[in-house]
């Protein structure tokens, strides 16, 4: 059997899998997130520990299930973070995760130095302050008792990884997160490192994602009830590993979106996909090696619909989610000319603007939390459209879309986005699961029980198919060009009264 974990925003998804990769039983460790004002994002890398152990013991038991009897254990998990560790490889602090955005500073320092689209071109990414390596250097200016204390980066998966192996190493799905990665050539990019004044020696080593980097310690063992000497093999970052659990590994499998947290869409490709000069997409390294990850990311996708429903309904009803969005199911939002701007968190793609926020626009006495629900959802749509426009505008044909994440159990988002975006979407039969799944193909990969990434496809269906209808397509188009007129309009308020 695999062992699979997801180290999420919201929790550790962890996986039961059979040799195969089909998935046997689930379950999900929540832990807090701190949010402050100035773009503060951070979260306690220990709490990802005593999550990750507790789903394991949990899955174990439920599953009465031998330790021994697990062949591998594989990780995947949030991306773009900053987890520094001191010389006994322990947290200096807080993680200062992918959400955060306080760096803009350093990240104007960045480029300044090196240009956006020299940077471009050469990351794949542009250089922004959500990304690693500007988390680093502002900790290095803020806190600099703290950074001198610090001898390691990593991401959410490679502690964990190291928590269960004593092995401290990276893959470049997630180097490829940090604004630190030179894709060109596979490697740290001494370029960024100098003009950050950041140590190579700071940043891991980078091994392949189906590289097994040790075996389970026995102090890991005692903590997680785990088998000491099970294989651990490192994983991926949660954008790649999701590919690789729908099956995603070449350009002809499709397209697929995903409405967690944050949400994005991607698709895997024979090389880099660059949107120059406009750099409205990213691409991320595969798990799969060779391949790479065309994506666009917004920060807060499924966390804008969170935010509303935390702010409408009792955060103590579980169905609260449901039935908002039942009832906003027939409500007019942007058909009355409102819309919701979904930038909580500032915002990656399409825009790239740290300083841009949430914004209701075009409110009435008579609407109501079904309306306020509806914009959300179709601001969410309309975002993502945007990002979709520059793939298609690349010459990727895009005619339907794979949905996962939690998200992707509403009847009524997934018709939103089939209607908005004028193509099919596809439930498939793993919605929250495709990160976790993904990491548990890798694995299998590694250790040589599943023969190639290929199989994935076979280990999720459909289940249900929504089709665009053309009428609400053509009115779609007219309110979404009001969407992105509506941020425009705003964008110099925004630059004036950024916190």
């Amino acid at each position: 059997m695999i062992l699979a974990h997801d180290i999420g925003t919201t929790g550790n998804k962890a996986s039961l899998h059979q040799d195969d990769g089909k998935i046997m039983s689930t379950t999900t460790e929540h832990y807090e997130t701190h949010y402050a004002p100035g773009g503060v994002v951070e979260q306690n890398p220990e709490n990802w520990w005593v999550a990750f152990c507790k789903a394991s013991l949990r899955l174990l038991a439920e599953n009465d299930v031998n330790p021994s009897k697990i062949s591998v254990v594989g990780v995947s998990g949030q991306m773009m973070g900053a987890v520094l560790l001191n010389s006994h490889f322990e947290p200096s602090r807080p993680a200062i995760i992918w959400a955060d955005t306080r760096s803009q500073e350093s990240c104007d320092d960045l480029v300044e130095k090196i240009g956006a689209v020299a940077a471009y071109e050469l990351l794949g990414h542009q250089l922004n302050p959500t990304y690693s390596i500007t988390k680093v250097m502002w900790v290095k200016e803020h806190e600099p008792e703290i950074f001198a204390k610090s001898v390691k980066m990593c991401q959410a998966k490679d502690y964990i990884a190291y928590k269960l192996t004593d092995v401290l190493v990276t893959d470049p799905s997630d180097a490829s997160s940090t604004n630190a990665f030179n894709q060109n050539t596979g490697t740290w990019s001494q370029l960024i490192l100098d003009a950050a004044q950041i140590e190579g020696s700071l940043m891991p080593e980078i091994v392949p994602s189906t590289t097994v980097i040790g075996l389970i310690t026995a102090r890991a063992a005692r903590d997680s009830g785990l088998a000491q000497g099970t294989p651990v093999v490192i994983g991926g970052g949660d954008g790649p590993i999701a590919a690789a659990g729908l099956g995603i590994v070449n350009p002809s499998d499709g397209a697929y979106v995903y409405l967690g947290s944050s949400s994005w869409v991607s698709m895997a490709s024979d090389n880099p996909l660059l949107d120059s000069p406009l750099m409205r997409t990213m691409t991320f390294n595969h798990v799969c090696s060779d391949r790479f990850v065309p994506t666009a990311t917004m920060q807060s996708g499924g966390g804008s619909l969170h935010w509303i429903a935390d702010l409408l309904s009792d955060k103590q009803d579980r169905n609260r989610f449901a039935n908002l969005v039942a009832r906003a199911e027939t409500a007019e939002a942007s058909g009355e000319n409102l819309y919701f701007l979904p930038y909580l968190l500032g915002e990656r793609s399409p825009i790239w603007n740290p300083r841009a926020r949430g914004a209701f626009i075009g409110l009435s006495r008579h609407h109501a939390a079904e309306h306020l629900t509806k914009a959300v959802l179709e601001g969410v749509a309309f975002n993502l459209a945007v990002c979709l426009d520059a793939f298609r505008e690349g010459g990727i044909s895009i005619n339907q879309v794979d949905a996962i994440g939690g998200g992707a159990a509403s009847d009524t988002w997934l018709q939103i986005l089939a209607d908005v975006w004028d193509c099919k979407i596809n439930r498939r039969s793993i919605v929250d699961e495709a990160n976790s799944l993904g990491a548990a193909v890798t694995a299998g990969v590694g250790i040589g029980l599943i023969s190639s990434f290929n199989s994935a496809r076979s280990l999720s269906d459909i289940t249900m198919q929504f089709i665009p209808e053309p009428d609400r397509v053509q009115q779609y188009r007219t309110q979404r060009a009001a969407f992105v007129d509506a941020y425009n309009c705003l964008t110099p308020w925004f630059d004036r009264n950024a916190p």
